[in-house]
């Protein structure tokens, strides 16, 4: 899935695990070109202690993100010289990602944490608050990295929630919120007392589709399928338990109980809510 997405962003982490292809120190080299690319480009940049240069062009008038925070950021990566390192194809040189802000860069960590939600900016990494002395794919050992970023959600449980409240208004559901952060509604009451468990194997008809009604998978018809509650995403593990035998209802899934900053095939992207229609068949 995402392809070259995925990898930039989920591997960033990783970078610093990888061999050094040799121990020199770029520290003042960086400097050098760094500030040499200030002068030619006529910025103003603010600059951390720890290296990082910084230019906000447009404040953004949302949340700052948290420590931990998953973010959904666009990014166009470059070196000084103006090469693009994030070019998706000819009409696309920028990614739009969903990422923990613990799984990736220093340098992009420190920039995006600086920024409210809607914010541009550009960040002027040195390479050591990026993938220092090791070579990542297209980018070399000890790389200035120019990176424009507009942060596009500073907290992604925090708006599945809100969006999650906004659809059960929408669509006059009573909800129970659980504390995991998921929320079940019954629509049809059974009278059987036969609830399934975290490992139990049940029949179930579902249909399943994103906030804006898109279906990604439809089994709400025929029989049902039988599978393992062990085997399915978190909020079905937890969801499903919830609901008598013959009982239907909606579960609103919460992408960190579903399929997380990754998403999965071409629908469903990370840091995506999951809306479930639900009928359950049958313990078995």
């Amino acid at each position: 899935m995402k392809n070259y997405i995925i990898l930039f962003v989920s591997t960033l982490l990783l970078a610093s695990c990888l061999p050094e292809e040799e121990n020199k120190d770029f520290t003042l080299e960086n400097e050098t070109d760094i500030q040499q690319y200030i002068v030619n480009n006529n910025l103003s940049p603010t600059k951390t202690d720890s290296g990082l240069y910084y230019i906000i062009e447009e404040e953004g008038t949302g949340d700052l993100p948290s420590e931990n925070s998953d973010v959904t950021v666009k990014i166009k990566g470059s070196f000084l010289d103006g090469s693009v390192f994030t070019q998706v194809s000819q009409q696309q040189d920028y990614i739009i990602d969903t990422f923990n802000l613990q799984e990736t860069i220093i340098g992009l960590k420190e920039g995006v944490s600086i920024l409210k939600e809607g914010s541009k900016a550009t960040l002027i990494i040195p390479s050591n608050l990026g993938y220092g002395n090791s070579t990542f794919r297209n980018i070399p050992a000890g790389s200035v990295l120019i990176m424009e970023v507009e942060l596009i959600t500073s907290d992604i449980k925090k708006q599945n929630d809100e969006d999650i409240l906004k659809f059960i208004t929408d669509n006059n559901l009573e909800a129970n919120k659980t504390e995991s952060g998921l929320y079940y509604a019954i629509t049809k009451a059974s009278d059987k007392e036969i609830k399934p468990n975290t490992n139990s194997n049940v029949t179930v008809a579902y249909k399943g589709m994103l906030l804006d009604g898109t279906v990604f998978d439809d089994q709400s018809g025929g029989l049902g399928v039988s599978f393992s509650l062990s085997n399915v995403i978190p909020g079905w593990t937890e969801g499903i338990p919830l609901f008598k035998e013959g009982e239907e209802g909606v579960l609103l899934i919460p992408s960190h109980l579903g399929y997380g900053n990754s998403g999965i095939g071409n629908i469903i992207k990370g840091g995506e809510v999951l809306i479930f229609d639900i009928n359950l068949i049958k313990v078995n």
